[in-house]
């Protein structure tokens, strides 16, 4: 790492563990820090015990790192390859979902891996189409599992994929860049983790927003 990150780096983010910091998985991989950014985003767009992955602050902090030279890579490339983990990601998922989800939410004695999600999670999908998947991208969580109940519940795979592939894209560049562009801002770099505090606010507002929608369109037919 160059000697003006050393400088420019911060206190880890209080709301997080250290090794979950993501400043600290940046700096502490080194010269692999890109290749280790794509497999965590891949993990947390595809496998579902990635689901704890600190991804919108991880993509803002790995813009940062490119824009102080910390990362020895354009950004566009930065951009191009973390958004083919993304869908790569989401494919994977998706697969693994099909292939092994039915038998993990058909245990009766199953608490988190219920039926009744499956069923839910594909009339959300039927409802909402290409707004749920785009948005579940930006969900903290949500993100990681949709795409295994994608799978479960059989969507159709061009659809899916399609809609995966854009908000992937949508996901990755605006963070990213949001990262690059305001990371040699001083004020910006060092309050990091008023920043990802911001981001972590961001990524819930579409299911505040989603959910308002819910409450009205119930209290409409309850009219």
């Amino acid at each position: 790492m160059t000697s003006e990150f050393a400088a420019a780096a911060q206190p880890a983010l209080a709301l997080l563990p250290d090794w979950l910091n993501p400043e600290n998985i940046v700096s502490g991989l080194g010269p692999f820090a890109l290749i280790g950014v794509c497999l965590i985003i891949f993990a947390e767009c595809g496998l579902l015990i990635g689901f704890f992955l600190p991804g919108d602050s991880l993509l803002f902090v790995t813009g940062m790192f490119v824009a102080i030279g910390a990362i020895n890579t354009p950004i566009w490339l930065v951009c191009v390859l973390l958004a083919m983990c993304a869908f790569v990601g989401n494919v994977t998922g998706y697969w693994i979902g099909r292939k092994v989800g039915p038998a993990m939410f058909n245990k009766p004695d199953s608490k988190l891996f219920k039926r009744e999600h499956v069923d839910k999670t594909h009339a959300f999908f039927e409802k909402y189409g290409a707004r749920a998947i785009i948005l579940a991208r930006f969900v903290p969580i949500v993100r990681t599992f949709i795409t295994a109940v994608a799978g479960i519940g059989q969507m159709d795979q061009k659809k899916f994929f399609s809609y995966s592939a854009i908000g992937g894209v949508a996901w990755i560049l605006s963070m990213t860049l949001l990262g690059f562009f305001l990371g040699n801002i001083p004020w910006i770099r060092n309050n990091i983790e008023a920043m990802a505090i911001v981001i972590v606010v961001i990524s819930i507002v579409p299911i505040i927003i989603e959910y308002i929608k819910g409450r009205r369109e119930k209290a409409r037919e309850a009219a």
